[in-house]
């Protein structure tokens, strides 16, 4: 991707965790970030550290990825600051596990609606201003996507269906010249589901790892779509 420095990026979810990661790559690739959160304050706040850094331009926006006007609102705000968008990263997540018989019907529906649901508003908010700038999109599913677990359900239908939507919005996409690309990941230290990253947690997928990974795909020759992108661990957890 040519003249990053001109390039505009919306990271949704991106106020901590792999959001944070793939904000702070972007910023050091030369590109202008807009992160968001359902809370203005962690996004401001986020955004300051992000700067803190020496990073380019970062713009705090409040966003819920489970409203589509919410999400349409995001969008407009990168327009009218920046006048274009040139890449999506569809992060924003949440997991709430429990046995079938033990999952609460809230718990299912917050979960596809911000995992899956909140995807789909995302990408189609950003579809105009992509389809201009010949952009692209790149949504987080995970190694749930295609692996199923026990206590898994809410989870893995909507990262099924986030890896099952983004390859046929890739398909549809592509007559656009915008790239469709989707990350799987395993095992990654961050604060999802209240979790603490520590030292324990070295062995683990880093958040700049994945960051990097989204570097990666946009300094691709355009000709090559790496549409789908399992990553793991390289070694696993020492006993």
């Amino acid at each position: 991707m040519e003249n990053t420095n001109q390039k505009v990026a919306l990271i949704t979810g991106g106020s901590k965790g792999i959001g944070f990661g793939v904000a702070e790559a972007l910023l050091k690739f030369g590109m202008r970030v807009a992160i968001t959160s359902r809370n203005l304050d962690s996004a401001e706040k986020a955004a300051s550290e992000l700067k803190n850094l020496g990073n380019g331009e970062v713009l705090a926006l409040e966003a819920d990825v489970r409203d589509y006007n919410s999400q349409q609102k995001a969008v407009k705000k990168v327009i009218d600051t920046w006048g274009q968008l040139d890449v999506l990263v569809a992060n924003a997540g949440v997991g709430h596990f429990a046995p079938i018989d033990e999952l609460s019907v809230e718990d299912w529906q917050a979960t596809i609606d911000t995992n899956l649901s909140g995807v789909f508003y995302s990408m189609k908010s950003s579809l105009e201003s992509l389809k201009k700038s010949e952009g692209y999109i790149i949504t987080i599913s995970s190694l749930a996507g295609t692996n199923f677990f026990a206590g898994g359900t809410a989870y893995n239908a909507s990262k099924f269906g986030v890896t099952g939507f983004t390859q046929a919005a890739m398909l549809d996409l592509r007559k656009h010249g915008i790239k469709v690309s989707t990350i799987m990941p395993g095992s990654v230290a961050t604060h999802f589901n209240d979790h603490e990253p520590s030292k324990e947690d070295a062995w683990k997928i880093q958040k700049e790892d994945i960051g990097e990974l989204v570097v990666d795909l946009l300094k691709m020759n355009p000709r090559s779509l790496p549409s789908k992108i399992e990553v793991r661990p390289s070694m696993p957890p020492k006993s």
